[in-house]
C-alpha cells in the first residue's frame, strides 16, 4: 500500500497531466490540504517528489508552481527512454550473467505470440499483452548491469506512454474489425523484433541488439506524429483519450513498446 504521500502525489500529478491546473499556476500548501482533507506534512512531501519529477517548480519565495508537460516534452522523453532501452541491450548482449535472464524474455515472447494468437484486442487480452510487454523490457533494463539506466527511466516513468513496456493502440481504431487486424498485425511485427533482440542478446551480438532495440523504442515516436497529423492541436489530454491511458493504474494500456 502506498504512503499518503506518494498517493498525494499521484492525485496532484494526475491533476497536472490532465490540465487541472494551467500552466505556471501556483499551487497553494493550503488548498491542497483542503482539497484532499489533509495535513500540511503528507502535502508538503508530496510536492517535493512533483518537484523532483519537473511537474512543479518552487517560486523564489514560497510555494511552487506548474510545469504542465506538453507533448512535445513526451516526444523529447520518448527518445530518451529509447536511447536508454538500446543501451540496455548492448550492456546485456555483453554481460556474462545474461543467462540468468534469458529464460524470462524467452517466455515473454512466447506468451506474447499466443495472445497475439487469440485474434481479439479486448480490454483483458490487451492488459494480458501489456504485462508480458513490459517483463521483457523491465527484465532488460534491470539485468542489463548499469543501475542508472533503469534509474533514470523510472524518473520519466510518470508521464503517458513512458512507463517500461507501455503500449500505445487507439481506441476509435480498434471499435473496427480491420482496426483490430492492423493492431494485431503490429503485434505481430513488434514480437519478431523482440525475437530479434532476444536472439541477439543470447548470440552476445550487441550491436545487433542495441540497433534493433533502438528501431523497436522509436516506434513509439512515430505513432504520437500520427496522432499529431490527425489534430495540429494535439494535447497530452488528447494521447491519454486516444491510448485509454490509465492515470490510476499501473498496469497502463498504451503499446509501441512491442
Amino acid at each position: 500500500m502506498d504512503s499518503i504521500d506518494t498517493e498525494l502525489a499521484t492525485r496532484i500529478r494526475n491533476d497536472i497531466v490532465l490540465g487541472a491546473y494551467s500552466e505556471g499556476e501556483r499551487l497553494s500548501e493550503a488548498q491542497l490540504c483542503e482539497t484532499h482533507s489533509v495535513s500540511r506534512t503528507p502535502i508538503r512531501l508530496a510536492l517535493r517528489m512533483l518537484e523532483r519529477e519537473g511537474l512543479i517548480r518552487r517560486s523564489e519565495g514560497r510555494g511552487y508552481f506548474v510545469n504542465s508537460p506538453t507533448v512535445g516534452d513526451i516526444m523529447q522523453a520518448v527518445q530518451v527512454r529509447g536511447h536508454l532501452e538500446a543501451l540496455a541491450a548492448r550492456l546485456m548482449a555483453q554481460s556474462d550473467s545474461k543467462d540468468n535472464v534469458l529464460i524470462r524474455l524467452e517466455q515473454a515472447v512466447d506468451e506474447i505470440d499466443r495472445l497475439i494468437g487469440l485474434g481479439r484486442m479486448d480490454d483483458q487480452t490487451l492488459r494480458d499483452l501489456q504485462v508480458q510487454n513490459a517483463l521483457f523490457h523491465k527484465t532488460i533494463l534491470d539485468g542489463c548491469g548499469n543501475d542508472f539506466v533503469s534509474f533514470t527511466c523510472n524518473r520519466i516513468s510518470h508521464l503517458p506512454m513512458l512507463e517500461v513496456g507501455s503500449m500505445v493502440f487507439d481506441r476509435q481504431v480498434l471499435t473496427q474489425k480491420d482496426g483490430v487486424e492492423r493492431g494485431l498485425f503490429r503485434l505481430k511485427i513488434g514480437n519478431s523484433q523482440h525475437k530479434v533482440i532476444f536472439e541477439a542478446i543470447q548470440a552476445g551480438d550487441a550491436v545487433r541488439a542495441e540497433g534493433v532495440m533502438r528501431e523497436h523504442s522509436n516506434t513509439m515516436v512515430e505513432y504520437i506524429e500520427v496522432f499529431e497529423r490527425r489534430s495540429a492541436d494535439l494535447t497530452i489530454t488528447d494521447l491519454i483519450s486516444y491510448t485509454g491511458y490509465d492515470l490510476n493504474n499501473t498496469t497502463r494500456m498504451n503499446d509501441s513498446g512491442i
